[in-house]
């Protein structure tokens, strides 16, 4: 099968893309907080151009490690796009294989949240991916909220970090006009300072710098624990791929390295050989097996 045969999809939280072949089309409607995920799914299709293939490759967050009901993805997929042979996929499954192209190891995907899938010898293992309520720790919601939290009650005279207060200065004054303190512009408000925290951390204020060695310190037990849980030993020299939107950070990769080679000594560090759309095109292609629970295919 060509590459230009399968329609891939790749549903994240802050928007989504369709590939096929050479063409690539963005859309910044994402899986918005609290959404079904076949709603989402279902909206972005019908603001999509025509398209039609056989086979198809649905990458999707919202799933948290369980994907289910393939045929009822399927039958949306008949509908809008034609499509006989569906894989509906979990987005870190697809990240693994698109870092890996499926070579033994992990690939850590930090966004706003986090998800962590890895593979040895046909066995997978997801880690994280439990949302921001619960998990995503070291992700960029997660540094975000941490790092307004204390900006926050700093302001209000809880603690003693006049660099941290002023460093998130205009932070706290775009909290003062949030319309809903709790709601989804408040999350979206969270992922986006997870730069600054970052950057502020690299610049030397100490309530930052500490907020991001523990993220570091999260985000590495949340690698080896799924080697680990992949049937992969700490003696064993895995591939591990780093990437996401706080992984630009050169800084923050670094400190997770070191804090993986404090477990796995021999892991080797990797630079990504593809994305989510490429990982799904891969399954699509190769695949062709339910991997439950990250993948299921609908119409095989």
């Amino acid at each position: 099968m060509k590459p230009e045969e399968v329609l891939a999809f790749d549903l994240g939280q802050s928007g989504s893309r369709f590939k096929q072949g050479e063409l690539l089309i963005t859309t910044q409607r994402g899986k918005l907080a609290g959404e079904d995920l076949f709603v989402s799914l279902r909206t972005i299709f019908e603001l999509t151009q025509n398209l039609s293939a056989e086979y198809m490759a649905l990458s999707c967050s919202g799933f948290n490690g369980i994907v289910s009901e393939p045929e009822k993805f399927g039958e949306l997929c008949k509908e809008f796009f034609g499509a006989t042979k569906v894989a509906i996929i979990d987005d870190g499954l697809a990240g693994y294989i698109g870092s890996l192209n499926g070579r033994e190891g992990v690939a850590l995907s930090i966004g706003g949240g986090v998800v962590a899938v890895g593979g040895n010898v046909g066995t997978y293992a997801h880690r994280d991916g439990l949302g921001s309520v619960f998990g995503d720790e070291g992700g960029g919601y997660w540094l975000g909220k941490l790092a307004m939290t204390k900006a926050l009650g700093l302001r209000q005279g809880r603690g003693d970090d006049d660099q941290m207060l002023q460093y998130f200065k205009e932070d706290c004054a775009a909290y003062d006009l949030l319309t809903m303190i709790d709601g989804p512009d408040a999350s979206t408000f969270a992922i986006r300072t997870a730069k600054k925290v970052l950057d502020a951390a690299d610049a030397g204020v100490s309530t930052a710098t500490a907020i991001v060695d523990e993220g570091a310190f999260l985000l590495a037990q949340t690698v080896v624990a799924t080697w680990l849980g992949a049937g992969g030993k700490r003696s064993d020299s895995p591939e591990i791929v780093v990437k996401g939107g706080p992984a630009a950070n050169a800084s923050y990769v670094a400190k997770i390295q070191m804090e993986i080679r404090n477990r796995i000594p021999e892991a080797q560090f990797v630079q990504s050989a593809g994305d989510n759309l490429d990982g799904a095109t891969w399954i699509a292609e190769h695949m062709r097996r339910d991997a439950p629970p990250l993948l299921l295919w609908s119409g095989l």
